[in-house]
């Protein structure tokens, strides 16, 4: 097994959840694994500070994309600077990720949740972007009026309003 098989990987900073958090994450997609855990050692103890043999590092991967977890203590938080963004197809999948995401984290307006980690996540349905990217303003603009009233996106009432129907 190739040990770095990505040029680029997201590397997520806990304090000391981030075995958790991979297996929380790894529990949620279908195509997903955890693929390596490194543990802090004795050296370098006056600097990190942890316990000899904790996790330091779990590499995981959910649908393709690959992320490191890192245990480097309560020095850093997560914002919403950055989010990750789902892709959805259906309905369906909006509804999974969104509940499964959002347990024990907040709501957010248009597509946005915080999970229990305060990790930032966008959950928007494939059918959203091709409404609000086509060519007729119009159409457009009455998806960006109903998507902007929405907390989890509802992609019959987008098309509706696409339709001209909402």
């Amino acid at each position: 097994m190739q040990l770095i098989p990505h040029k680029i990987a997201p590397c997520l900073w806990f304090d000391t959840e981030a075995e958790a958090a991979a297996k929380f994450y790894c529990a949620i997609f279908k195509n997903a694994k955890i693929n390596q855990i490194s543990r802090y050692g004795k050296e370098g103890h006056e600097i990190h500070g942890r316990e000899a043999g904790s996790v330091m590092t779990v590499a995981f991967e959910l649908d393709g994309q690959p992320f490191v977890a890192l245990n480097g203590g309560p020095h850093f938080k997560f914002s919403e600077a950055i989010s990750f963004q789902i892709y959805c197809d259906t309905q369906e999948e909006v509804d999974h990720f969104w509940n499964r995401l959002s347990e024990g984290g907040s709501e957010g307006h248009c597509g946005w949740l915080k999970d229990k980690f305060g990790l930032s996540w966008q959950v928007t349905p494939k059918a959203l972007i091709e409404m609000i990217t086509d060519a007729d303003a119009e159409k457009s603009q009455r998806v960006t009026r109903a998507f902007l009233q929405m907390k989890k996106f509802d992609i019959a009432a987008l098309r509706r309003a696409y339709d001209g129907n909402a």
